[in-house]
């Protein structure tokens, strides 16, 4: 996540420059704070998403190209929790 990241998701939830301090908001409320806390936490679930995800296909591509089809499936089927890693962490920020 970049600072431009950061700044776009704090002017998102309403944050203000703080006077004679050109690089530097405040979010005032607790409302705010709280929808500023949960675009950050959504945005990095989605980076680790991605990032997880780029891993078990790099991982498949390379690892997993010298079996068969039927061991692929047979992987998938015998750890499911590998599989859906990317939907309980999804998950998580729906709670």
């Amino acid at each position: 996540m970049t600072r431009e990241d950061i700044i776009r998701m704090a002017r998102e939830v309403g944050a203000i420059h703080i006077h004679g301090r050109p690089n530097e908001f405040a979010i005032v409320g607790n409302d705010s704070i709280k929808a500023f806390a949960a675009l950050v936490a959504a945005a990095e679930r989605e980076q680790i998403t991605d990032e997880w995800s780029m891993c078990v296909q790099s991982d498949l591509e390379h690892g997993v190209k010298s079996l068969s089809e039927q061991a692929a499936k047979d992987w998938f089927k015998n750890y499911p929790e590998t599989a859906k890693f990317g939907e309980w962490l999804s998950a998580r920020g729906q709670e």
